[in-house]
């Protein structure tokens, strides 16, 4: 099957996004790590308000996806200056955006979880968080475009020293301002949330510096800063609003299953949380490759080199499989070792290995799901990826609440949920891969 790509090129490109979002992923690792030493409240608390957060974060992530494969669009055509005003028009767009998601959740956040969760310890904890975690916005927001900008131009060394800074800064303030060290009053789960949002403000700023002195901002027509132009972000949202409303939805569905989960005890909570956080190594891997293949394929669209695009995916889905299974194995034959990193309780550790087994076989079909569909999504056909991702997720849906609410199973049983989500996301996407008419997709 045709390629273009080596595989060390593929590599060289991914490394970058891989550490970058590793280091994305340990800002939420570190958060669960520390919490893990406060109680088993903060720790499921943390769960739920931090897939909070995350749904309506991932709404500005997908629409900086839509700007990165304009930008990758731009890139593989040698368009060059039409990629600022792309990525100027999106952070006007973003910081709006933030503006009014901000005071709808500072305004409203307190009602919808006080109707949602039942345990009012949970309820206090999480509203503590979202108070000021949702500050955050205005940063993470803007952080997503300088992302879009460097993984679009294929210039992504820049993401991997970014996300060290973040991270550290992130392990700083948290430390500082959970346990009360250095004078700082001692602020429990609010303190990890004040923590990660100072983190992501040290981001933007890096961003910024690193922009203004080391890129060619003539060439991409990023020294000039242009007035709104509703032509130029109508064309991002053709492209951008599928993938914000796939991506809201999709972490909406992951924020019932976490409510689900709470249904079942606190501790049960308590467990999902540590699980997600141990999984976010072997997705962010998968991730890694999967974005990077979603913005090989559009610039292979670009280039005009369509019968390419197979061979990449397989590509991509090989090299993914060779650095997820030995972490997934490594994972199933000492899970205590990596358990140990988020809870000092022996009998939580020893309750949550089930579900950490569950979860590392959903990894078997999630590393070509994930390739598959940030493929179909890098062909600029968003809008089919969208109803895909809804007929998947009113299955992972109603699965979960079946046999979670409805059922009562335990809580290693709710994680072959992902199982399921993979493999209907894999078979969707394969399919599409091989019959739909998406080599001719313009945007």
């Amino acid at each position: 099957m045709k390629t273009k790509y080596s595989y060390k090129q593929i590599w060289t490109i991914t490394f970058p996004i891989l550490i970058s979002l590793i280091m994305e992923q340990m800002i939420g690792m570190t958060d669960t790590a520390f919490l893990g030493r406060v109680g088993e409240i903060e720790l499921g608390a943390s769960a739920i308000a931090g897939v909070y957060y995350l749904a309506i974060f991932m709404m500005a992530f997908g629409f900086s996806i839509g700007a990165q494969i304009l930008i990758a669009r731009r890139n593989g055509e040698g368009n060059y200056k039409e990629i600022g005003p792309i990525f100027y028009q999106g952070i006007y767009f973003l910081l709006a955006m933030a503006v009014i998601l901000f005071t709808f959740s500072i305004v409203f956040s307190p009602y919808i979880l006080k109707n949602i969760i039942s345990s009012p310890h949970i309820y206090d904890a999480a509203e503590s968080y979202i108070h000021w975690r949702v500050y955050g916005f205005f940063f993470s927001f803007v952080m997503v475009m300088f992302r879009a900008f460097f993984v679009g131009t294929t210039q992504t060394k820049t993401l991997t020293l970014n996300s060290i800074v973040m991270v550290l800064s992130n392990v700083v303030f948290n430390y500082i301002l959970i346990f009360g060290k250095f004078g700082f009053p001692q602020l429990g789960i609010a303190g990890a949330a004040i923590g990660s949002s100072l983190a992501e403000m040290v981001s933007v700023i890096f961003f910024i510096i690193y922009t203004w002195k080391r890129i060619d901002c003539k060439k991409y027509a990023l020294n000039i800063l242009p007035k709104f132009h509703g032509k130029t972000l109508k064309r991002i949202l053709n492209v951008s609003v599928w993938t914000m409303i796939q991506n809201f939805v999709s972490l909406s569905t992951w924020f019932m299953f976490f409510l689900f989960v709470e249904h079942l005890g606190e501790r049960s909570l308590a467990i999902a949380n540590i699980i997600r956080n141990v999984s976010g190594i072997p997705f962010m891997i998968a991730m890694a490759f999967a974005s990077t293949c979603g913005s090989l394929v559009s610039n292979l669209i670009g280039a005009g080199e369509q019968d390419c695009v197979r061979g990449t995916i397989k590509q991509h889905i090989r090299i993914g499989y060779i650095f997820v299974l030995p972490i997934l194995v490594f994972f199933c034959l000492f899970p205590d070792l990596i358990l140990r990193i988020y809870t000092d309780i022996p009998d939580l550790r020893a309750a949550s290995v089930p579900s950490l087994w569950v979860l590392c076989s959903a990894y078997l079909v999630l590393v070509p799901a994930n390739v598959y569909f940030q493929s179909v999504s890098g062909t600029g056909n968003t809008r089919t990826a969208l109803a895909m991702e809804l007929c998947v997720l009113a299955i992972y849906v109603t699965y979960s609440a079946y046999f979670i609410m409805y059922l009562r199973m335990d809580v290693a049983f709710a994680w072959t949920t992902e199982c399921v989500y993979g493999i209907f996301t894999l078979m969707f996407c394969y399919w599409y891969m091989k019959k739909g008419n998406w080599q001719k997709k313009k945007i």
